[in-house]
């Protein structure tokens, strides 16, 4: 083999793997590219999340206060319930002193 043939094969061989790498990017390029479709279905998707999102965030709002509601008004029950075991602590001591009372003089 001489110098010419050498060249020649060697240009050859390069031009071949030129070709094929190009080939190789254009099929990878066909099969990974994203159709019209897709970013249309990615939108959506998109919608639809923020959409969730929001209605978490309303539905988490809304047990927050739904919880300071309860806790308000089981704070309220349980002091009105104090002060109901207070006033018949002070009934029932009243009343074992007006049976003393009545004992005494009787």
């Amino acid at each position: 083999m001489n110098r010419t043939q050498f060249i020649i094969t060697t240009a050859i061989v390069l031009f071949v793997a030129f070709v094929l790498g190009w080939f190789v990017s254009w099929l990878v390029n066909r099969f990974t590219r994203v159709t019209r479709a897709d970013v249309g279905e990615l939108d959506r998707m998109a919608q639809a999340l923020h959409e969730a999102e929001d209605t978490r965030d309303q539905a988490i709002t809304y047990l927050q206060q739904r919880e300071a509601e309860l806790s308000s008004q089981l704070s309220q029950t349980e002091a009105e319930l104090r002060a109901a075991m207070d006033g018949l602590r002070e009934v029932r001591q009243e009343a074992e002193h007006l049976r003393n009372r009545l004992e005494t003089q009787s």
